[in-house]
């Protein structure tokens, strides 16, 4: 038998308060035509003044732990670039909270990547032998980081947590992650940035508040999210020997649905095989994989048996990809979603 880790739990959170394009529109310069062709995008949940982003990955982590049937892992990770304080690490926190005990917790930071990394990362300690168990969370409370008065990414980003278990099983058992594609570029990490704050840049130096909210070059962006989510799906798949025209699903980062549609195109995959929840919750970073995933198997988009290929991109730059078949699960719905607005990728958005 080849250990792996096998997926076997699944849960995700969304804080209450709905943020629409039209909400947008009444405080910035924007419309719901303007977001909307865009992005792809209708609306957002954002956190509450005094909601931070360990209550978010509290909340998926129960439900993921929920789903296995469990209430004990033997490692925690938990992908975020919103921690709740630069120091100490919040993975430990969440630990505590959910009851798991000492177990090692720690954070794992590549922005909209991080989900992939994070469980690359659980994978690696369960293969390896250190761990039987893991639960692995992507969690992020972006509007937290946001510039109140920039139109453009006050639309694309929500908040939001997705979450799932894995544990020691066999490489050919449903719900084994059967690989992985990783990587980064740092030549381009001034792409996507929060330029003040950390050790370049303290805070106390600081002569410009806009230097501590999230900024972003679109365009570049929007070429090197195509292109690095889908060479490396493409490098996954014939790793794991998976032809592409044998993929039932593509679960990527919920960026944009234009990305979504290109990403698409350059692999082959019709609109039918692309999961989009992106216009009911927007962008939320680490935590936008694992919040499709949770949607399309509650809704039976996804189901147990098809070959499901996940990928991120985000800052950094990292991109990373992994496959699956998927398993049976028992998933609760994401609390306050309205009923589906796209029909397809394309639905909608300007190509």
């Amino acid at each position: 038998m080849t250990r792996a880790a096998v997926l076997t739990g699944l849960g995700g959170w969304i804080p209450p308060v709905r943020v629409t394009n039209e909400q947008l529109a009444e405080q910035l310069d924007t419309t719901d035509e303007w977001i909307t062709t865009r992005t792809g995008i209708r609306e957002r949940f954002v956190v509450e003044p005094g909601t931070a982003t360990s209550d978010l990955a509290v909340h998926a982590g129960r439900r993921a732990l929920e789903s296995a049937g469990v209430d004990g892992v033997d490692v925690l990770v938990l992908a975020t670039s919103t921690p709740d304080h630069p120091c100490p690490a919040t993975a430990p926190t969440v630990a505590n909270r959910l009851g798991l005990g000492p177990i090692p917790a720690f954070d794992v930071a590549a922005v909209c990547t991080g989900f992939v990394y994070a469980l690359a990362t659980a994978a690696g300690l369960i293969a390896g032998g250190t761990a039987r168990s893991a639960l692995v969370i992507g969690a992020d409370a972006f509007s937290t980081i946001l510039n109140p008065e920039d139109r453009t990414t006050r639309a694309i980003f929500g908040d939001g947590a997705g979450a799932v278990v894995l544990r020691a099983g066999d490489a050919a058992e449903p719900g084994a992650l059967l690989g992985f594609d990783l990587g980064s570029d740092g030549s381009q990490a001034d792409l996507i940035t929060v330029p003040g704050g950390g050790s370049a840049q303290p805070a106390a130096s600081l002569t410009d508040r806009d230097d501590l909210y999230f900024a972003m070059q679109g365009r570049p962006v929007f070429r090197n999210a195509v292109t690095r989510m889908a060479d490396s799906s493409r490098r996954l798949a014939e790793r794991i020997g998976w032809p592409l025209d044998a993929v039932d699903r593509l679960v990527a980062h919920q960026a944009n649905v234009r990305i979504l549609t290109a990403v698409g195109g350059e692999l082959g995959l019709t609109a039918e095989r692309i999961v989009v929840n992106l216009d009911r919750v927007g962008n939320t970073v680490a935590a936008s994989v694992p919040l499709a995933l949770v949607d399309a198997v509650h809704s039976g988009e996804l189901a147990a048996g098809q070959r499901t290929l996940l990928c991120g991109f985000g800052g950094g730059l990292t991109w990373g990809a992994t496959g699956l078949v998927l398993p049976e699960l028992t998933v609760r719905p994401l609390p306050g979603l309205t009923d589906r607005t796209l029909t397809g990728p394309a639905a909608g958005a300007r190509i």
